[in-house]
């Protein structure tokens, strides 16, 4: 008798940033070196007072914390949003695993199964994982290379509402696209929010790095619709503590606030010694902050430029986040990202990028778009860039 696998499981979609790692690691047996530009891990160290505490950590045993997350890390965050004029409570503030776990559970307390989010795409693969998880349904609406990825007219977001719309999900600044809301486009989501009853998810991870003079507007700026927003954040572009696992979902809703601790207490922690780290990250890290977001200012123009030079390749300048999706002169991206692990390399040296197909849900989508993530230093970007323009003369003479 064959065991049957889950619907969930057989539906639950591939990463698109990870899937081609088993090429990237047979490429790695061989020899070749792989600049990576697929994944948005930060290469930058993290602050050295965030290394302090995780070398001393003074505890004889290592305990669960509050399921919440610790309220000296909560009142510190209380400061630090205070910083971008978002007036909260500690209480206002939930710690999660990572971003993703408060991706998760805002799904799961605010939406039943079948119930509709509205997302612009390309969008964070991961989300797809998410709603499915817990049974919800991603409805994307386009957004376009060509327009440079700003948000579609509000008349494409009506086509698609209907009873089961519940949410609007959007990431500003945007994984994979770089491209920062304006304050424009955000009254339009607060209007049609407003307007519809909806909530509103807002993956705002990527605050820190914006590339524009204007202010940052995030939705928990937006009046008249408190109770509908939902706040996801992050430590680990922030500080280049990924691994730390720490995130945090914040509200205002008291009744959204009061079912996600039921799932947090069912998870009975958020890690202890990432809360540590991460309360350390807070204060007394400005300059560091500085000094990160002087190095992806330079990365940007390196990567843009860089990619813009190549014949056949375009990308809009991205105005947020450390990512760009770009169009390239090749069929199939997929073929392409796969191709360059498996059989191509320029003096023993190759890239690694991620398929933008994997960010749309519309299959026609795409096919022609990578990722890239200006994680690199720019020496490397640009030796990156260099076989890049290599990789595709060599590709499009094959093809």
């Amino acid at each position: 008798m064959n065991l049957q696998i889950s619907q969930r499981g057989i539906d639950m979609p591939a990463s698109p940033i990870r899937k081609l790692a088993p090429l990237a690691y047979s490429a790695e047996d061989r020899g070749i070196k792989i600049y990576r530009l697929n994944i948005g891990q930060p290469d930058l160290p993290t602050p050295q007072k965030a290394l302090d505490i995780l070398k001393n950590i003074d505890r004889s045993t290592l305990e669960y914390s509050p399921s919440q997350g610790f309220r000296s890390l909560r009142e510190k965050l209380v400061e630090y949003y205070d910083r971008y004029q978002i007036k909260l409570k500690s209480d206002d503030i939930i710690i999660t695993t990572g971003g993703s776990e408060a991706v998760l559970f805002a799904f799961m307390t605010c939406l039943n199964p079948g119930d509709e989010i509205i997302v612009p795409e390309p969008a964070y693969a991961n989300y797809m994982s998410f709603a499915i998880s817990a049974g919800a349904v991603i409805k994307t609406i386009a957004t376009t290379i060509e327009e440079g990825f700003c948000l579609p007219k509000v008349e494409k977001f009506e086509e698609l509402i209907n009873e089961r719309t519940k949410a609007i999900l959007i990431c500003n600044p945007n994984n994979p696209t770089g491209y920062l809301y304006t304050q424009k486009e955000m009254n339009r989501i607060r209007d049609l929010v407003k307007k519809y009853n909806l909530y509103l998810f807002s993956d705002e991870v990527y605050r820190e790095f914006i590339y524009t003079g204007s202010p940052y507007i995030s939705a928990m700026h937006l009046e008249g619709i408190e109770q509908n927003v939902v706040l996801v954040d992050s430590f680990s572009k922030r500080y280049s503590e990924c691994g730390i696992r720490i995130g945090a979902l914040i509200t205002k809703n008291e009744k959204v606030r009061k079912t996600v601790m039921k799932f947090c207490q069912a998870r009975l922690s958020p890690p202890l010694i990432g809360q540590l780290i991460a309360e350390a990250s807070i204060d007394g890290t400005e300059e560091y902050s500085r000094d990160v977001y002087e190095e992806y200012v330079e990365r940007r123009k390196c990567l843009i430029d860089g990619v813009n030079r190549i014949p056949g390749c375009y990308t809009p300048i991205p105005m947020g986040a450390f990512y760009t999706v770009a169009k390239l002169p090749v069929d199939d991206a997929e073929k392409f990202c796969a191709w360059c692990l498996t059989d191509f390399n320029y003096e023993g040296e190759t890239i690694m990028m991620a398929p933008a197909a994997g960010f749309y849900t519309s299959p026609e989508l795409g096919k022609d778009q990578v990722r890239l993530a200006y994680v690199l230093k720019k020496e490397d970007l640009q030796r990156a860039l260099f076989i890049l323009e290599k990789a595709l003369e060599a590709y499009n003479r094959q093809h």
